[in-house]
């Protein structure tokens, strides 16, 4: 489903420069993020959207990013394209699609003042894309799956963000959604899955898809909590991981995780002087070799 309508999906394309060391592959350096798109706009001010988007633009800044997918990424009247002004701030190209209402569409959408969806940022450009709908499996709001095709310096890279309900049966839609993706190039899918390491569906996700989930490779001990952060409490309230970076082997490349790490993990203030966070979840960064 490519989408015809520039109020729904952004592609911003900035000028690409040689990347260092493209003579040889080197990691890439991944992260996953939910930024938490604040609710409908007559409640508030999307809980401090303006100022948690200037602390992840700030927490960004220096990790030497290649590929951000995100999720919850917000467009609408008042705050504009979420993701294409994170995009456009760390000098990165992006697309993203909106997920959205199964029944009401663009109805709801402009009850609530925006829609919104995942998103894939990237230092590489962006060749072509596509987001398919994951079945909805009776749930009210619908999920899609975005995959953008980069081309990095050593070959094309198929990088997807997706962002689903703690369903069982929607994890089975998105691990058929891939399977029907299998190529050559390597793959990465940076997601919210709503499901912690040990459900079934997660599990089946891995193995079937032949998903690498790069934070327990590289932390095989660590808990690696994602969720869920007031963000206007001081004090760090994570429980469980439910925020990943999976990466597939191509077929010529077998994956390699270096490193991984829980980043927007603390803390700021707000103008008001309390607390503020940067979401209600933390992000995921990873570093990968994949060609």
């Amino acid at each position: 489903m490519r989408c015809p309508r520039i109020l729904l999906c952004g592609l911003l394309l900035v000028p690409s420069w040689p990347v260092s060391g493209a003579e040889s592959p080197r990691p890439l350096h991944v992260i996953s993020f939910n930024m938490l798109h604040g609710g409908f706009r007559f409640r508030g001010d999307g809980q401090h959207l303006e100022e948690r988007l200037a602390m992840a633009v700030e927490g960004l800044r220096g990790l030497d990013v290649d590929l951000i997918g995100l999720q919850e990424a917000s467009s609408g009247r008042k705050r504009g394209d979420v993701a294409g002004r994170l995009a456009a701030a760390l000098g990165l190209h992006y697309v993203r699609a909106p997920a959205g209402y199964r029944w009401v569409g663009r109805l709801a959408s402009w009850a609530m003042g925006f829609d919104e969806g995942p998103a894939v940022l990237s230092r590489f450009p962006i060749v072509a894309w596509d987001a398919v709908p994951v079945d909805s499996c009776d749930h009210w709001y619908g999920r899609v799956l975005l995959c953008a095709t980069l081309d990095t310096p050593w070959g094309p890279l198929d990088a997807c963000s997706t962002h689903t309900a703690s369903s069982t049966c929607q994890l089975r839609s998105l691990t058929r959604l891939l399977q029907a993706r299998r190529g050559r190039a390597p793959r990465i899918l940076m997601a919210d899955l709503n499901s912690t390491p040990e459900t079934s569906g997660v599990k089946r996700l891995l193995a079937d898809d032949g998903l690498v989930d790069t934070f327990r490779a590289a932390n095989p001990d660590a808990p690696g909590f994602t969720v869920w952060q007031p963000v206007r409490t001081e004090a760090p309230a994570v429980r469980r991981r439910v925020d990943y970076v999976l990466v597939a082997p191509g077929a010529d490349t077998p994956v390699r995780v270096d490193a991984s790490r829980v980043i927007l993990d603390r803390p700021g203030h707000g103008a008001d002087g309390n607390p503020l966070w940067p979401a209600d979840h933390y992000g995921v960064l990873s570093e990968v070799e994949v060609f």
